[in-house]
């Protein structure tokens, strides 16, 4: 350094913030899910219509003959297995059901005895069943009826065995709008989610918005050694 010259002082690195990071609540965790899970599932029964070919199909003469509408099945499949590959070849979605119904009447679509896999971006595994799911013409709004049950899977890392299911929604009703982004049940549901299990008369989850609201008498019970692992490792993350 030439001779005669300032020298500026060496300023020190800032210090480390000390605050530690907050967890995220399991609440906002289970916005989170839900607002996975509703494009999951209308994704997945999209994937379902197969009879759209078969009805926009001409007949063999030219001449297609509409008969009046009835509420009887003009087109089955059954024991189906339904499956959306990626374009890296992985298998992202899979449906089975024993039947797949369609009522001209009504122009809606109804499968018997449903079981959904969906494998997220992330390696996280969805599984969903219900006795029955109906779904109108362009699937904006689905519907589960009877034994709903629905399991989120964290990823699992190679060589290491996978766990219990992260959360669960068990129920006897769910319902989605797929236009207005809105998940539902006017029926009792039951929440499960790191050690927090929390019974509501109704539910509705709005996705544009991430709100989450109960209705009717709501329980909430805690586990506080579960509660407070969960916190601990998310502060680590």
């Amino acid at each position: 350094m030439p001779a005669g010259m300032p020298v500026s002082p060496r300023l020190a690195p800032p210090l480390a913030s000390s605050r530690p990071r907050l967890a995220k609540t399991w609440l906002w965790r289970l916005q989170s899910f839900l607002a996975s899970f509703l494009p999951l599932l209308l994704m997945a029964l999209l994937a379902s219509g197969t009879w759209w070919l078969l009805k926009n199909t001409p007949s063999p003469d030219g001449v297609d003959v509409l008969p009046p509408p009835r509420h009887e099945a003009d087109y089955e499949m059954k024991n189906f297995d339904l499956q959306r590959i990626a374009a890296d070849g992985l298998m992202r979605v899979r449906i089975e059901g024993r039947v797949l119904r369609h009522y001209p009447d009504t122009d809606t679509l109804e499968i018997d005895g449903i079981s959904l896999r969906s494998f997220g971006a992330d390696g996280g595994l969805t599984l969903a069943t219900a006795n029955r799911a109906i779904s109108n013409s362009d699937g904006s709004e689905v519907q589960l009826l009877g034994g709903v049950h629905v399991q989120r899977f964290d990823p699992v890392p190679a060589g290491k065995p996978a766990g219990g299911p992260k959360l669960e929604v068990r129920g006897e009703f769910l319902q989605a709008f797929a236009n207005a982004e809105i998940l539902r049940s006017h029926l009792p549901v039951q929440l499960n989610y790191a050690g927090a299990e929390l019974k509501a008369q109704s539910f509705e989850f709005e996705y544009l918005t991430s709100r989450l609201s109960f209705g009717g008498r709501t329980q909430a019970r805690f586990d506080a050694a579960a509660s407070n692992q969960a916190s601990r490792k998310a502060k680590t993350l």
